[in-house]
């Protein structure tokens, strides 16, 4: 548990973090690598990265996803730097590429993803992560533990003040991710609509980061957090928190967390290095068993509920790297679903 709130702390720091990965030999390279990915999920690799090349040390910076992507618009313009990008919010990655913005990278490792898990080989997509439910073991009886979101749904409406309160997601203004995962959730369930009624009713608590969200479950003062990617959530239970996760039976959502190598990196063979690692047998290993977790094709880490395994089919439904990822960008677009959420969820309308 320690393990975890620390985790959690160093997330909730106001700006970004900032966190150096000294070479072990000298003289020696460094890699700037700017991401919205928690660092205790990422310094597993970091760390296997570097027994593979001591020479390069490596400076981590930690965003939220729309400081990121601001500070990626800033470097595209000529206006400070990163070396290496990585982002779950692949929507505004691939917009970034759109614009011009990325450096294409071109290795057995990236030519051996499948076409809707890279694009232009500018949009690297390096994980396999599902969005889950996830409940508070204590909190929540067996028998209400929803497993759908139409069993989601049933409960908000049969158990109004057992959950009134205590039902957290993103905040899906803040957290690009969660806007993404949102966006893909109207276009996959047929439900949405009511969905979006019971988080109403239910006054859905917003957080803006993962590791909020999971902290609120181990403090208890959420019962159910619904989309939050499961790389964290098995993080967190493996670090003691009283959490279960449950891959939805109606359908899973699948993100890949992108990588993208900014067009004015000072360091792009280190950068592209550090992306094949990734790809790698090796750093697929490491992901698996010490960062990321759950993989397209391996059986399902001990503990989660649901399939028994991730491989594709009617229940897995993949958020693609590529240009379809546009839409989401659109302004208009946005601007009318971010109503339709506030609207729901009986907050004021933005102007």
């Amino acid at each position: 548990m320690l393990t975890f709130l620390a985790g959690v702390m160093a997330a909730r720091a106001e700006g970004p973090p900032v966190v150096f990965f000294p070479a072990s030999t000298a003289p020696s390279l460094v890699l700037d690598i700017a991401a919205a990915t928690d660092l205790v999920v990422i310094e597993p690799l970091i760390r296997d990265f570097q027994t593979l090349h001591p020479e390069i040390a490596i400076r981590y910076r930690d965003f939220q996803t729309t400081d990121l992507f601001s500070l990626l618009q800033r470097s595209c313009a000529g206006d400070g730097r990163a070396d290496l990008a990585l982002s779950s919010a692949v929507d505004e990655l691939v917009k970034l590429a759109n614009d011009g913005c990325a450096l294409a990278h071109t290795s057995p490792g990236v030519d051996a993803l499948p076409s809707f898990a890279r694009w232009r080989n500018e949009v690297i997509g390096v994980t396999y992560e599902p969005a889950v439910i996830v409940y508070n073991r204590l909190l929540v009886p067996p028998g209400e533990v929803p497993h759908s979101r139409a069993a989601l749904i049933d409960l908000l409406r049969t158990q109004p003040k057992a959950y009134d309160g205590l039902i957290g997601s993103y905040d899906i203004e803040r957290a690009a991710v969660g806007y993404l995962l949102a966006s893909f959730d109207a276009e996959n369930s047929t439900i949405f609509g009511r969905l979006l009624e019971a988080f109403g009713r239910s006054h859905l608590r917003e957080l803006p980061r993962s590791a909020d969200l999971l902290a609120e479950l181990a403090d208890g003062k959420l019962k159910i957090a619904y989309n939050v990617l499961g790389s964290y959530a098995y993080r967190a239970l493996l670090a003691g928190a009283p959490i279960g996760i449950v891959l939805p039976r109606d359908y899973v959502l699948v993100l890949r967390r992108g990588a993208m190598i900014p067009k004015n990196s000072a360091q792009p063979r280190l950068a592209a290095a550090f992306i094949d690692y990734l790809l790698s047998p090796r750093g697929q290993a490491t992901a698996s068993a010490r960062a990321f977790y759950f993989t397209p094709d391996g059986p399902l880490p001990r503990g989660v509920e649901g399939t028994s395994r991730l491989s594709a089919g009617d229940s897995v439904r993949s958020i693609p790297v590529g240009p379809e990822l546009l839409a989401v960008q659109d302004r208009a677009r946005r601007k009318r679903f971010l109503g339709l959420w506030r609207q729901a969820l009986g907050k004021p309308l933005a102007d």
